[in-house]
């Protein structure tokens, strides 16, 4: 027995007890075929933009060695209701940094800046900054992504590495940032809140851990994010009850490996949305030749069935933009003209950039 295993703090043995009953609870049952086609049919059949919005080379000023963006993630900011702002990522052969463009069409993004960048020598986010797991105000998927305040600040959970010098050196670990203005990120605490060194760390996560995404349901918060070990990737959840300190679930991975399926390799970086009744999660794939865009949904964000057939798979685009992967979205709905905008990283004939795909087609 641990020294953890011998004391239980009274949040955390809360925390158990919720998700045993979860567990005994109806909700927890899977979800039938039918009802998983019903679910995901509203985010099929998109339509498709030839070009990036954001382009491989984005040419950001005073950061023109910057390239092979990747990561979006769109919100808004209060009292702005026609301007939205995209957070992205964009590598230097050293690491990752976090980055910010505006649009007022949701097609047209400009004035790239930086949003947040290398950590302090030494330290857990030193090799770069992945921002873009937001807190909203509502994560209804029909909502506006708007920043919500807390205690005075905006915050994001981000992803983070702590060596430079390649693409995603392992270890990676997340930490928590706040922001006065929603555009420019600091961090909020001088140590991670997931490591793969955490007492609670699973066996299915024990290389690294990547992208979070924050939900806020019910006066609690949710970590969504990805793991590996070794080559293969699945998804977890945490929670906390102050975005600072944070507890892993005993039933994770939520969402695993599928032998055989379009995500029998990687099954990472979830997007969680309130969809009526139930929680719809966007995540990716790796499995069958390339990265595809896949569906899962949970009635009580604990348990989760995924559907088994992409909503997007790589190659969808008939310009060749995303012919090697797409992967990584940003899910919006511009309430103007009823759609539905999924931003995401699309690998192919021109790089790697930020590609959109609609529910309508645009003018």
């Amino acid at each position: 027995m641990t020294r953890l295993q011998g004391i239980i703090p009274l949040t955390l043995l809360l925390v158990a007890v919720a998700e045993l009953r979860a567990a005994e609870s109806p909700a927890s049952a899977d979800i039938d075929q039918a009802t998983l086609d019903a679910w995901s049919a509203p985010f099929r059949g998109w339509h498709y933009r030839p070009d990036h919005v954001i382009p491989e080379d984005p040419k950001i000023p005073g950061h023109e060695t910057f390239r092979n963006t990747d990561v979006p993630c769109v919100y808004q900011l209060p009292g702005q209701p026609e301007k939205w702002y995209m957070s992205f990522i964009a590598f230097n052969g050293q690491g990752y940094n976090s980055f910010v463009a505006e649009s007022s069409d949701l097609v047209r993004w400009t004035n790239p800046r930086l949003a947040m960048g290398f950590g302090p020598p030494g330290e857990f986010d030193f090799g770069g900054c992945v921002v873009g797991a937001f807190l909203y105000d509502s994560y209804d998927i029909r909502a506006p992504r708007r920043l919500k305040l807390r205690d005075g600040k905006y915050w994001s959970l981000y992803g983070c590495y702590p060596r430079k010098g390649g693409y995603e050196l392992r270890p990676g670990y997340e930490g928590v940032a706040c922001s006065d203005d929603g555009l420019v990120w600091r961090r909020a605490k001088n140590a991670p809140i997931l490591s793969v060194h955490d007492a609670d760390c699973g066996e299915w996560e024990k290389d690294c851990t990547y992208q979070p995404w924050l939900v806020e349901h019910d006066g609690r918060f949710f970590d969504f994010y990805n793991a590996a070990n070794g080559g293969i990737e699945q998804t977890g959840v945490a929670f906390s009850s102050n975005l600072l300190e944070w507890k892993r679930s005993a039933a994770n991975p939520v969402i695993r490996n599928r032998q055989g399926g379009y995500d029998e390799q990687f099954a990472s970086d979830p997007k969680v949305y309130r969809d009526g009744d139930h929680w719809t999660m966007i995540y990716f794939g790796v499995g069958r030749g390339g990265a595809h865009i896949m569906v899962a949904f949970s009635r009580d964000l604990l348990h989760w069935t995924a559907h088994p057939e992409p909503l997007y798979k790589a190659g969808g685009n008939p310009s060749g933009l995303d012919k090697q992967y797409s992967h990584k979205i940003s899910l919006v709905h511009n309430p103007g003209n009823d759609t539905f905008y999924l931003y995401y990283c699309a690998c192919g004939n021109k790089g790697r950039g930020i590609g959109l795909i609609t529910s309508k087609p645009l003018d």
